[in-house]
């Protein structure tokens, strides 16, 4: 049994990539610090796979609490690395707390790793690393692109970070370029919950239903789509997750084919903050409050992937639709 460190594993595809992990046989060990978290997830997580996670509540930006996290494991054979601030909109409020956390986070990890002999990172990284593309659907070799976004910014300085380490140490990586999660189990044991005001839609769509919002605004519609509402690939956390899984399994199989790999996790497919609304709408019988509003900093216009890379190399492929995320959402969202 190989054992996994899931930095972050106590948020929404934390916990999920977990439940993954254990239901392929791997160990998992969660460290996060549960800014924008909650500890009852390891409870929900033990329900669905009837086995309780290791946990320590560290603070991975903290050079100190990192390397008590490693101390106190000895046995972790591969790391997956999800803990970061993670809202556009913030970053641009706030880009200093952003790169302070995001790339200390990633460089006291490398540095543990390194200092332990662990060979393996799977990185969360994320489609905005292409900033607002040229061209549509986007590849593995499209070029990356000035972010338009403190966020976006610390996800292209990861990978800067990954390509020069795993050309020198010995650590192998691979970086997953994942469009937009969102869904929930289908047990409606786990999902995504945000502390506070959530910065995703999904989420805010969900609480508005239920009334815990009064409405969910629509940061523009006079964008250049056919619909004027900004278009993302949307995919469901499930599969999200068992990507996760894969590609570690890629690295204890050998199967990797150079220090550092980039995968577009996404189904192909670009829907609109409309279609999501109406999918919603469709999936659930609920009809939904929503204004528009004024456009939000940060937003790219229109991105979706092309997954054909992922789909030969990893043998993945989303599974998912559109429709299944939604309502496994909306299901989580009246589990609560």
């Amino acid at each position: 049994m190989k054992t996994i460190l899931v930095t972050g594993g106590t948020g929404f595809i934390g916990t999920h990539t977990v439940v993954a992990l254990q239901e392929k046989g791997y160990k998992a060990i969660i460290a996060d610090n549960l800014s924008n978290s909650n500890i009852d997830s390891l409870d929900r997580i033990e329900k669905i796979t009837g086995i309780r996670p290791d946990f320590m509540k560290v603070d991975l930006s903290n050079e100190k609490e990192c390397n008590l996290l490693f101390d106190t494991y000895e046995n972790i054979d591969g790391v997956i690395n999800f803990a970061a601030f993670k809202a556009v909109g913030e970053s641009c409020e706030k880009p200093i707390e952003y790169y302070k956390n995001n790339m200390g986070i990633l460089l006291n990890v490398l540095a543990n790793m390194k200092r332990k002999d662990i060979k393996y990172i799977v990185h969360s990284s994320s489609c905005t690393v292409y900033g607002e593309p040229d061209s549509l659907p986007i590849k593995e070799s499209t070029p990356t692109k000035f972010a338009v976004s403190p966020y976006g910014n610390t996800k292209q300085m990861a990978e800067d970070i990954l390509h020069f380490t795993t050309n020198t140490t010995g650590i192998k990586a691979i970086a997953l370029r994942y469009f937009n999660p969102i869904g929930a189990h289908e047990s409606a044991l786990i999902g995504e919950l945000p502390n506070g005001t959530p910065n995703n839609l999904m989420p805010f769509i969900t609480q508005t239903a239920i009334g815990l919002r009064k409405a969910l605004t629509v940061f523009g519609d006079d964008y250049d789509t056919p619909d004027g509402t900004c278009i993302r690939d949307y995919i469901h956390v499930v599969d999200l997750a068992e990507a996760h899984v894969i590609s570690m399994d890629r690295f204890f199989a050998n199967k990797n084919k150079a220090n550092l790999e980039f995968f577009n996790i996404g189904t192909g497919n670009g829907f609109s903050v409309l279609d999501v609304i109406k999918s919603f709408e469709r999936s659930t019988g609920v009809k939904l409050n929503y204004t528009i509003g004024p456009r939000r900093e940060g937003d790219v216009i229109k991105i979706w992937a092309d997954t054909s890379f992922a789909e030969k190399e990893l043998g993945w492929k989303a599974q998912k639709t559109l429709d299944e995320m939604t309502l496994s959402a909306w299901n989580w969202q009246k589990a609560l």
